[in-house]
């Protein structure tokens, strides 16, 4: 019995551990969805993206804390099957009967555990408290800092050699209020980076644009193709980009 009480704790501890990386992972900048699955990920020691993983071992504090997590997430795992073992070897079938019941029921209150909006929400609120206070971790809340609960998105768009953005220089577009924050562009088969591209960077086939606008307006610059039909789309969107403008005017700077 105290084998299959060893059991639970560890799961209970892995949860707990798993919330304390994914709130740490957040404090450095990281979304709350991508700071979770990253941290799982680490604790778990599998689906790692390429992409992701590259972000976050570039940065030193992220990379810590990712260290720690496969650290402890590797001694967890392997406590957790011997515990298992141990929790059924060499019992009656009466007993493996009753320990399987109790397995059953202690997994399910775990499950409801960590399912649970109000735990998490006080769990992450003292992880939080304890990160700050102990560490140098800061939270910075993207979403509300660039309004992404608003309407507003950052979305990456793909340059085809049909688009309407494909060959022109920033400064001869007008966005309709969007920005383009980055480019990833291929040159001689490697990805480069255009961080705050300037005014006289042309756009080419094949780039893709790390832009914030309003979302009907990213949806919009991604499908629009050359020509006049998108040419007329564009005076459109011009118009109402000045019209929500006004309205932002007469309602203090607010949609």
């Amino acid at each position: 019995m105290l084998a299959l009480i060893s059991l639970l704790t560890i799961i209970i501890f892995s949860i707990i551990v798993v919330r304390i990386g994914a709130v740490a992972l957040e404090l450095t900048g990281l979304s709350s969805e991508v700071a979770s699955f990253q941290a799982q990920s680490a604790f778990s020691g599998v689906g790692f993206t390429t992409q992701e993983s590259e972000v976050i071992v570039n940065h030193p504090v992220r990379r810590r804390i990712i260290r720690i997590l496969i650290l402890l997430g590797s001694a967890g795992i392997t406590s957790s099957i011997a515990t298992l073992v141990l929790t059924f070897v060499g019992q009656s079938g009466r007993n493996i009967l009753i320990r399987g019941i109790i397995l059953a029921f202690g997994l399910f209150g775990i499950f409801l555990f960590a399912r649970s909006h109000y735990i998490y929400n006080v769990m992450k609120k003292l992880i939080t408290k304890a990160l700050v206070r102990w560490t140098k971790l800061r939270i910075y809340d993207y979403e509300q800092i660039l309004g992404l609960s608003k309407g507003y998105v950052i979305s990456r768009i793909k340059v085809k050699k049909d688009s309407w953005l494909s060959d022109k220089k920033l400064s001869d577009l007008k966005l309709e209020g969007a920005l383009i924050l980055a480019i990833y562009r291929k040159v001689n088969g490697e990805e480069k980076y255009i961080g705050v591209p300037k005014a006289d960077t042309v756009i080419k086939p094949g780039d893709i644009l790390i832009c914030y606008s309003r979302q009907e307006v990213s949806q919009a610059l991604s499908q629009r193709c050359k020509g006049e039909q998108g040419d007329r789309e564009h005076k459109e969107g011009i118009k109402e980009e000045e019209r929500l403008a006004r309205l932002r005017e007469t309602q203090g700077g607010f949609d």
